[in-house]
C-alpha cells in the first residue's frame, strides 16, 4: 500500500517534521518516548491535524493543506489500535467488534462472527473488557478495528503494558495478523526487538525528525550514523582517529587500533561494534593474529554480569561483549579467553 506523509506539526516547543514516500506493507517507526511517534499516528488517522504538508494512503488523498483536504477521522479507513486498546468497557465482545462496523444486520452479524473466529474469541462473546486477560482485549480490540476492512492499521505501543512472557506471545500472534492483512500497517515503538521482528521497513525517530531509513533488516546491519546505531541497540560506540584508509583509533575504547573493511573517508567520525560480533581467542591464535595483523584485542580485568542465557561481559578498555550461556553454568572463569577479535567487515562507520 502506497504511503506518502510529508507533514509538520508544532507542538508547544516541539516540532515533528516526518516525511516519508514508499510502498512497504509493514512499516515500523522506532524511537525513544517524546520523540513525536504517536504524534505521527493520529496526524495520519486524523485525531491530530499538521500544521502544514500532505498525507496520501494508496490513491487517496487524506490531507493536504495546499488543496485544502482534511477528511474526517471515519472516512480516511484507518484502524488505530490505542495502547490501552480503547474498548467500551460496559459492552461485550460482540458488541465491541460491533461498534466498529457501520451497519447492523445479517452482514455485520456474520463478520463479527467471522472476526471472533478469527482472533480466537469463541467462548467469550458475552464478556465484558474487565472480564478479559490483557491478550484477549487486545485481540477484541484488533477484530473490531479488521471487521470494517480497514486501508491501514495503525499500532501505537501496542506491547508496553505488558509483562514479558504475554509481550512475547502476542507478538507472535500479531505477526500472523499482519502476514495475512493486505493493507499497510505502521507499528510505533521504543522496542528494537518488535521493530526487527514485526516491520519490513523502518523509520528511526529522534527529537520529531527522521534520522535513518530502510529497510529493517538493512539498517539494522549498516545504520550509517553513530545515533542510528544506538536507536538499533549497539552499545559499542567510540570517536574515532582515521590511521589509513582502513585503520582506525578507538580514543573510548582504550586507544584500540582496528583494521575496518570499509574505507574510512572523511565523513566518519564513530566506529561500532555490536556486542555479539565478538570471538574468543586462545593464546595461540591471539599471538598468530596479531603477528598476522589482524584485530586483537585484549581482555584485561572483565566485569562479567550473568543473566539466565546471556553473559554480559565489559572489557576494561570500555568494550561490551555479549555471548550465550547454560543456565546450568555459573562460572565464567573456564570461559575467559585469552583475547577478543572482531572481523574487519563488523566495524560499522558511522557518521
Amino acid at each position: 500500500m502506497y504511503l506518502n506523509m510529508d507533514i509538520v506539526k508544532k507542538l508547544n516547543d516541539f516540532t515533528l517534521r516526518i516525511s516519508y514516500e514508499g510502498s512497504a506493507a509493514r512499516i515500523g517507526i522506532l524511537g525513544a518516548s517524546g520523540c513525536g511517534k504517536s504524534m505521527t499516528l493520529k496526524s495520519i488517522t486524523g485525531i491530530e491535524k499538521p500544521d502544514k504538508g500532505r498525507i496520501v494512503l494508496g490513491d487517496r488523498t487524506l490531507f493536504d493543506t495546499s488543496g485544502k483536504i482534511n477528511l474526517r477521522p471515519q472516512e480516511r479507513r484507518v484502524g488505530y489500535l490505542f495502547q490501552n486498546y480503547a474498548l467500551f468497557p460496559t459492552m461485550t465482545v460482540e458488541q465491541n467488534i460491533m461498534a466498529g462496523l457501520h451497519g447492523r444486520g445479517v452482514d455485520a452479524s456474520k463478520r463479527v462472527k467471522e472476526m471472533i473466529g478469527k482472533f480466537q474469541l469463541e467462548g467469550l462473546e458475552k464478556r465484558r473488557p474487565g472480564e478479559l486477560s490483557g491478550g484477549q482485549q487486545q485481540r477484541v480490540a484488533l477484530a473490531r478495528i479488521m471487521a470494517y476492512r480497514p486501508e491501514a492499521l495503525l499500532l501505537d505501543e501496542p506491547f508496553s503494558a505488558m509483562d514479558y512472557f504475554l509481550r512475547e506471545r502476542l507478538r507472535l500472534e500479531l505477526m500472523e495478523v499482519l502476514r495475512e492483512y493486505e493493507g499497510l500497517s505502521v507499528l510505533v515503538t521504543h522496542d528494537r526487538d518488535e521493530a526487527y521482528q514485526l516491520c519490513d521497513h523502518l523509520l528511526l525517530l529522534k527529537d520529531g525528525s527522521v534520522i535513518a531509513e530502510g529497510p529493517t533488516k538493512e539498517l539494522f546491519e549498516r545504520p550509517h550514523t553513530a545515533e542510528a546505531a544506538r536507536l538499533t541497540g549497539c552499545k559499542n560506540i567510540s570517536r574515532i582517529v582515521p590511521l589509513g584508509p582502513h585503520r582506525i583509533c578507538a580514543p573510548d575504547w582504550g586507544g584500540l587500533e582496528l583494521t575496518t573493511a570499509e574505507t574510512v573517508t572523511d565523513e566518519i567520525s564513530y566506529a561500532g561494534i555490536r556486542a555479539h560480533d565478538f570471538a574468543p581467542l586462545d593464546q595461540d591464535a591471539a599471538q598468530l593474529y596479531a603477528q598476522q595483523g589482524r584485530n586483537v584485542i585484549s581482555v584485561g580485568g572483565l566485569t562479567v554480569t550473568e543473566l539466565p542465557f546471556e553473559w554480559y561481559v565489559t572489557l576494561s578498555c570500555g568494550l561490551w561483549w555479549k555471548l550465550p550461556r547454560d543456565m546450568h553454568d555459573h562460572g565464567f572463569e573456564s570461559r575467559i579467553p585469552a583475547a577478543l577479535t572482531v572481523d574487519p567487515s563488523s566495524i560499522m562507520l558511522l557518521r
